[in-house]
């Protein structure tokens, strides 16, 4: 399952991105190799307009305009951040949405 969240942080990026790590260990996650299976998988996709190129973080996510199951739920809460373009290039990708449930809050 994938979702996309917004957050307020006073955490610069490279320590926002420390804590996301902290919690996928939490989770029991392992980085035997890269892009080896995971039990989680905690993404810094953008960080307001700001541009990063380090060798441990890239912001934008480098790969997010190739996914629709990050465009499409990022569309729905900033639809400011995808253009139609962006969704139209990521249309054929086959995606489902899970409608929340009001009774639990999401």
């Amino acid at each position: 399952m994938n979702a996309v969240v917004e957050i307020r942080t006073r955490l610069a990026a490279p320590d926002l991105l420390a804590r996301l790590q902290a919690i996928e260990a939490g989770a029991g996650r392992e980085r035997p190799f890269r892009n080896a299976p995971r039990t989680l998988d905690l993404d810094l996709l953008l960080y307001g307009s700001g541009r990063i190129d380090s060798e441990r973080l890239q912001v934008p996510h480098p790969r997010m305009q190739q996914r629709a199951f990050v465009l499409v739920p990022l569309a729905e809460i900033a639809p400011g951040r995808v253009s139609p373009a962006q969704l139209k290039s990521v249309a054929g990708q086959s995606i489902t949405l899970v409608p929340s449930d009001p009774g639990h809050g999401a």
